[in-house]
């Protein structure tokens, strides 16, 4: 959504599909966690090229509404195979993961664990960014045109960024399965993928530290304060998306970047 420009509402879909996958490979059959993970990513990546291939071909809104249809399916997919995926009353008997035969048995473990993951996919993230392939992304998001213009393949590219950002979240999935040992369809629903769009704008768009800075932001207001709002939590959510649209468009990142270059500039 950031660097390509490529509105997507089916990223919960992917955290599902990677939660789904790992949930039922390691619950049900007693496959090794690893392997599971792996396919996971390969069923994800699989899917998405499937949804993207056709669906990046439109723009703007008609992207969007693409994508939300396929999360949607997939939404209806998780509760109706009550068989595989245990249905609207979710799946148990998860197992938590081993590293090198040293289970990650504690919180404290499982964040360690999890954060050394989170730490490599930021720096090939980062390093992907600023390679060539960055700037054919960033040139696709500036003009679409233009860049075709300049011998960019702006098909192949949007969807092979696509299936990487649905990669990224089924290894969410997959580490969130195995920490919670259960998994429901409500978890992955329409609104996570919102949620998802509301922390990147809030964090600031085209902008990786923005991203997590919005990501720790809207999960601390969810834990903390917007739950008890019940049903207005969604009317709350709504207000911050119009807010950010409207008065920041830059993101709270971006406006940190912009007080720090102005006290720069009167230092000099």
């Amino acid at each position: 959504m950031g660097y390509t420009g490529q509105i997507s509402l089916a990223h919960a879909a992917f955290f599902g599909l990677g939660a789904y996958t790992s949930g039922v490979l390691t619950g049900k059959i007693n496959l090794n966690p690893w392997l599971s993970f792996l396919l996971a990513i390969l069923l994800t990546a699989a899917i998405a090229y499937l949804i993207g291939a056709p669906s990046l071909k439109l723009h703007g809104y008609y992207l969007g509404m693409a994508t939300l249809a396929c999360g949607i399916i997939l939404y209806i997919i998780f509760n109706e195979l009550d068989f595989i995926t245990g249905g609207p009353s979710g799946l148990t008997g998860i197992p938590r993961i081993s590293l090198f035969g040293y289970p990650m048995d504690t919180d404290l473990k499982y964040f360690i664990f999890v954060w050394s993951i989170v730490v490599l996919v930021l720096i090939f993230s980062i390093n992907l960014i600023h390679s060539r392939i960055g700037r054919a992304l960033r040139s696709i998001h500036g003009s679409e045109d233009a860049a075709n213009a300049m011998g960019v393949n702006t098909s192949k590219y949007k969807v092979q960024i696509f299936i990487l950002s649905a990669i990224y979240a089924s290894i969410a999935g997959s580490l969130y399965s195995h920490y919670m040992g259960f998994i429901s369809p409500s978890t992955f629903s329409l609104f996570f993928s919102i949620k998802l769009v509301i922390m990147v704008v809030l964090g600031g768009i085209a902008s990786i530290w923005g991203a997590m800075l919005g990501t720790i932001v809207i999960t601390y207001l969810s834990n903390e304060w917007l739950r008890f709002l019940a049903d207005f939590e969604f009317v709350t959510y709504g207000a911050i998306l119009l807010f950010m649209t409207i008065f920041l468009q830059e993101g709270i990142f971006g406006l940190l970047v912009r007080f720090r270059l102005r006290k720069l500039n009167k230092d000099e």
